[in-house]
């Protein structure tokens, strides 16, 4: 029974060692030898991200020319898209890393790649959401809806939560409308909402909402100031359906985490970063800009949480250096090497090959032989020749009676 389970092996530990030793290598081979492979879309990424650059230098000298001088404390690249700390129209709080992260031209890529993912194509009516939170963001979603020819319908809210677009004088609504005199973009909002709490700026004074009123009027754009969370709601979709008219509808994309759009703080926890195909049933119950157009089967593109957005497209987190157009992981990323890791596995099982048919060899070798020696059998002892063995006498058993005396 043994030999079934166990035989010994021919094969030198040598050979076995080298087999080792050349898988190992080749392993560190494949892992360290990776080539850069470009990714879908690559010069529609490149073109959206050039355009975004343009933008962000133009507001970045625009915000300077009307004397708000960049702080680097909270703007250590200088991109001039970092708000001040707090002014009258701030709303909430804001997360400046996250702020940070946003100010990356390169972030027009990761729209494109959104939006193709999404299944939007060239000439498609897309319906935006802005939040003046989020100036870099919006403008990366800009490039991207020009380089793609797309026709937006986009609903901006004025007010910023901290670092965002919160200076008085040039607010979100400013700056795109500045983009458009440029001729940087061809299409701007066709409304826009006061925005902080529940839309209409709940918290912030009567002079406060007052000039943010007096901006949206003089950006030339309707006024939403509906009386409830549901009639904000309401207004925005009558805006979305009498602009796209006939058109679909093929995306929404929402910049930052405005009431109106995530549904409240409790809403804001139910959607990814990213692209949203189908709300959960939960996510389903809350009353919000997302649910409503995912519930006509809407993909909706959700752009919030710019640190985990900006990991996951290979982009740099809070970076102190504006980042050059075409850098990260969106347009370019380290792949292994096919045809190295073919050779390698070729080498791996050849040699394994090499190492299972010398011992098979063996085996067959050994049977052979062992066979050769059956077929030789003993000459026959003679009877004379055995030897007697004589007997072994036996020992005295002591008798009952003597034991017991």
């Amino acid at each position: 029974m043994k030999g079934i389970y166990w035989r010994p092996r021919m094969v030198s530990q040598t050979a076995i060692g080298i087999v080792a030793l050349m898988s190992v290598a080749g392993i560190v081979a494949v892992e360290t030898l990776k080539t850069k492979a470009r990714q879908p879309h690559y010069e529609e990424k490149l073109a959206a991200a050039g355009l975004a650059k343009q933008c962000m230098d133009v507001v970045r000298s625009e915000r300077v020319r009307r004397g708000h001088p960049i702080d680097i404390e909270l703007d250590p690249a200088g991109t001039g898209l970092i708000g001040a700390k707090m002014t009258p129209i701030t709303t909430i709080t804001g997360y400046l890393n996250s702020k940070r992260s946003s100010a990356n031209p390169n972030f027009a890529a990761v729209v494109i790649d959104l939006l193709r993912e999404a299944g939007v194509r060239e000439g498609d009516r897309v319906a935006v959401g802005y939040s003046g939170s989020f100036p870099a963001a919006n403008i990366a979603v800009l490039a991207a809806c020009e380089t793609l020819r797309l026709q937006p319908v986009i609903i901006s809210s004025a007010a910023s939560s901290q670092y965002g677009a919160n200076f008085p004088d040039f607010l979100w609504i400013d700056m795109e409308r500045l983009l458009f005199d440029k001729g940087l973009i061809s299409f701007r909002s066709q409304a826009a909402s006061i925005g902080g709490r529940e839309d209409r700026g709940v918290a912030m004074s009567d002079d406060t909402r007052k000039l943010v009123r007096e901006a949206i009027a003089k950006n030339d754009l309707n006024l939403i100031e509906a009386g409830s969370f549901t009639e904000s709601i309401d207004q925005r979709m009558n805006i979305y359906s009498r602009v796209a008219g006939e058109t679909p509808i093929r995306a929404y994309i929402n910049v930052g985490g405005g009431a109106v759009s995530t549904g409240r703080s409790f809403g804001k926890k139910l959607y990814r970063t990213g692209l949203n195909v189908k709300a959960s049933p939960v996510a389903a119950q809350v009353d919000c800009m997302i649910t409503r157009f995912m519930s006509e089967g809407i993909p909706v593109i959700h752009l919030i949480r710019f640190k985990r957005l900006a990991a996951r497209y290979g982009l740099p987190v809070a970076p102190k250096v504006t980042p050059s157009v075409g850098q990260g992981g969106v347009f370019v990323r380290c792949c292994y090497n096919r045809w190295l890791a073919g050779c390698v596995l070729l080498v791996v099982l050849a040699s394994l090959r090499m190492v299972v048919l010398t011992d098979v060899k063996s085996l067959i070798f050994n049977r052979a032989v062992g066979r050769r020696s059956e077929g030789v059998r003993p000459a026959p002892v003679r009877l004379a020749e055995l030897t007697t063995i004589p007997d072994t006498p036996k020992t005295l058993q002591p008798c009952e009676s003597e034991l017991m005396v």
